[in-house]
């Protein structure tokens, strides 16, 4: 399984989630890799943010090595599934499919926890609630282990 986590800029919400979902998938002993991006290249080549940074250290989660990218028409080939963190994103990101098989793999991550509910992820950026995104995604990434581990 391959997974990738979908923001604005690769710098706060998809870093925490790509930290978050790693340490579930190593924990749970699964061979699937994950990854993020950013619909925008604001941050190409940045680290994530350092509240992101500092949120995923409290909670035993190093993503100081990931580094911000764009997201690509290719990630359509590449990964199984595309969570974006927001409406906003997940348009931007189906814009980009080809095909329908292609959007068929971008769902709104907090749909696993909420299903059908269409939650954004708030973007802690503006708001500072990095604690509050930090759980949400937790809740999530433990649904999509959940859901995906034994497929």
């Amino acid at each position: 399984m391959k997974i990738l986590m979908v923001c604005l800029g690769n710098i706060c919400r998809s870093p925490l989630a790509q930290g978050i979902m790693e340490a579930k998938v190593l924990e749970s002993k699964l061979d699937w890799e994950v990854d993020s991006a950013g619909t925008s290249a604001y941050h190409v080549g940045e680290k994530p943010d350092p509240r992101s940074i500092s949120t995923a250290a409290d909670n035993g989660i190093d993503i100081t090595s990931q580094r911000a990218r764009q997201f690509s028409k290719l990630d359509f080939k590449q990964f199984d599934i595309i969570y974006a963190m927001d409406k906003s994103n997940y348009h931007d990101i189906i814009q980009h499919a080809d095909s329908e098989n292609s959007r068929k793999k971008v769902k709104l991550i907090l749909n696993e926890a909420f299903p059908g509910e269409n939650r954004d992820v708030p973007d802690p950026y503006w708001n500072d609630r990095f604690p509050e995104v930090y759980e949400m995604l937790e809740k999530s990434c433990d649904e999509i282990i959940s859901k995906y581990k034994n497929q």
